[in-house]
């Protein structure tokens, strides 16, 4: 995959998780917390290496991108 899917993909596993369904399509075992922080973090970093085509795709201005990378990881 490329980075951009990856982002789409740990985004949506962490919605999922933070819904408390307790699983992620087929049954994968729940993110911890620290899971879910971690994992916030690194896919707000990753919207950082992200180009100007890349963030139009996910709708995205390169502000909101700035803006979202840089919240803090408990959010």
């Amino acid at each position: 995959m490329n980075g951009l899917s990856d982002v789409r993909l740990s985004l949506r596993a962490g919605e999922l998780s933070e819904r408390g369904t307790g699983s992620i399509r087929g049954g994968a075992p729940e993110i911890s917390r620290w899971g879910r922080f971690w994992l916030r973090l690194q896919t707000r970093r990753r919207l950082l290496e992200l180009d100007e085509w890349q963030l139009r795709d996910i709708g995205l201005t390169r502000r909101q991108a700035h803006e979202e990378a840089f919240k803090p990881f408990w959010r």
